[in-house]
């Protein structure tokens, strides 16, 4: 008997799957944003004796609650919700695409399935659209982020896709790392997009807020819409010394501060080491702890301790510690003291050198203004430097008065010089070769006659030759007349004398002459 029943089940449950049976998939439920479209997923199935009537005849209705028809697949544009059927009903896919949804399409609707042929059914399932204003808002996966420094972080935003011709559009902020993104299905058939965000924790994202906008356009031109969902960086590290951490000396220079700042998850505690070994606020020593924040931690400590080499200071927590040494030797503060010592002698060389350059300066000026000579005389150097055939005449010429009792006297004598000449001397306007320019009958004090020469100045660098050491009418003499500082000096000297003095042999002048053959005359 009990094999019997076994048997009669069996059968029916082959029956039932052999022969088809009316029905419809859609979800129960979708969400869509005002003004855009909605995509409803649907599927259906009949009895087999039904399969034939499935052909390009059939159409897609749908009906709200009132069982009014609201869609027309053969009819699209003319009815009262616009859309589109965009599965293929002989293969029993009735998924259709209403637009422009508007709140007062918030209703239940239902699936119709007509054919030209005995195919015409109505399905109870019922799907209700609810028109929102706002579009519904991204979902983080994980909600909450605790994870550890170091670790590979995958942090996923969802948004429903309720239109699939306009998706929304997903971005984070901040972004931290790679993006990928997928359109996904739900089990009821709906769709919503996904945008995975992968990054490595580090302590520098702790405490930051992640979050992720998902924006809709809309088909009607309106507005388009976006919500933001958020989450909060828990991200567990090892403690760090801060570079905030210092030391500073005291005037005393016996006594230095020095504060030590950390930052670690979970929060760490912090220790002080004077040459190794572990101190706590007493006398000599005070120690002071401030909580900055649920991961920070900053430590104070003044010490009086001469003979103090090195301080340590220490950071700890279940996930690790960090220490960081100060070298508060107070032979730090002599090596101060000497380095400014070095650059005060450093700044006083290079004042003592400017010094004696600008006085080196000075003093080579003061050589130049000292032997800078008239043009003139500059013209005669360049004339000393040529050969005899290359003579330049020198640019005046002058006549000279001599009394002819001291030219005797300086005969006899052999003198080079003589005294300066009672006349003045009177510049020629012409050429060096125009002779004598002017004459006059004079006579000295003692009534000696005068005798007068016309000279031509001349740089000379050989010694002349042929002269005649005398200073009677006719004869010739070589005259000199030379530049010391600003002063003008003349000397007249025999032929002979002069030219030994200028020979191949002569000292080296310091000062600049020039030079002039004299011929004397008897005063007419």
């Amino acid at each position: 008997m009990a094999a019997g029943l076994t048997l009669h089940l069996i059968g029916c449950l082959l029956q039932s799957a052999l022969c088809g049976q009316f029905g419809v998939t859609v979800p129960q439920t979708i969400q869509v944003l005002r003004g855009s479209c909605v995509t409803i997923p649907c599927s259906f199935d009949v009895e087999n004796n039904y399969e034939s009537n499935l052909d390009n005849t059939c159409k897609a209705l749908w009906k709200n609650d009132q069982d009014t028809v609201v869609f027309n697949s053969s009819a699209p544009q003319q009815t009262t919700i616009k859309g589109e059927l965009t599965g293929d009903l002989i293969k029993k896919d009735c998924t259709t695409t209403l637009n422009n949804m508007q709140p007062e399409h918030s209703k239940k609707y239902s699936f119709r399935v007509e054919c030209n042929n005995a195919l015409k059914y109505g399905f109870l399932q019922k799907l209700e659209i609810a028109v929102q204003d706002g579009p519904p808002r991204p979902t983080l996966t994980p909600s909450t982020l605790k994870v550890k420094e170091g670790t590979s972080v995958n942090v996923t935003c969802s948004a429903p896709a309720p239109c699939l011709s306009h998706p929304p559009t997903l971005t984070w902020t901040p972004s931290l790392g790679d993006i990928h993104e997928t359109l996904q299905e739900n089990q009821d058939k709906t769709k919503f997009k996904t945008s995975v965000l992968t990054f490595t924790a580090s302590h520098l994202r702790h405490r930051q807020e992640i979050s992720c906008t998902a924006v809709y356009n809309k088909q009607d031109g309106s507005t388009e819409s976006s919500v933001t969902t958020r989450l909060t960086a828990d991200i567990s590290f090892a403690p760090q010394i801060l570079p905030s951490s210092d030391c500073t000396k005291t005037k005393t220079a016996s006594q230095f501060n020095c504060s030590c700042e950390t930052s670690g998850n979970p929060s760490p505690t912090l220790q002080w080491y004077l040459d190794g070994l572990h101190v706590n606020h007493s006398d000599k020593i005070a120690v002071s702890n401030e909580f900055l924040n649920d991961t920070s931690l900053r430590s104070f400590i003044t010490v009086s301790q001469p003979n103090l080499s090195t301080l340590l200071c220490c950071s700890s927590n279940s996930l690790g510690s960090a220490t960081q040494r100060f070298y508060v030797y107070i032979l730090q503060l002599q090596t101060s003291a000497e380095d400014l010592g070095m650059l005060t002698l450093f700044i006083t060389t290079v004042v003592a050198l400017l010094v004696l350059v600008c006085a080196l300066l000075a003093v080579i000026r003061a050589q130049k203004t000292h032997h800078n000579l008239p043009k003139s005389t500059a013209s005669m150097n360049q004339l000393l430097t040529s050969t005899e055939e290359n003579e330049v005449p020198y640019a005046t010429e002058e006549d000279i008065y001599v009394n002819t009792t001291v030219l005797r006297l300086a005969d006899v004598a052999h003198q080079a010089t003589i005294s300066e000449p009672n006349s003045t001397y009177l510049p020629s306007s012409g050429p060096n070769d125009a002779g004598v320019k002017k004459s006059s009958e004079e006579k000295n004090e003692e009534g000696s006659n005068l005798i007068y020469s016309t000279v031509t100045w001349k740089g000379k660098k050989k010694k002349r030759e042929n002269y005649v050491d005398t200073h009677q009418p006719g004869s010739s003499s070589l005259e000199e007349r030379c530049m010391v500082g600003a002063t003008c000096r003349d000397f007249v000297s025999s032929a002979l004398e002069m030219g030994s003095l200028y020979g191949e042999g002569n000292v080296k002048k310091k000062v600049e002459c020039e030079y002039a053959s004299v011929k004397f005359k008897n005063k007419h």
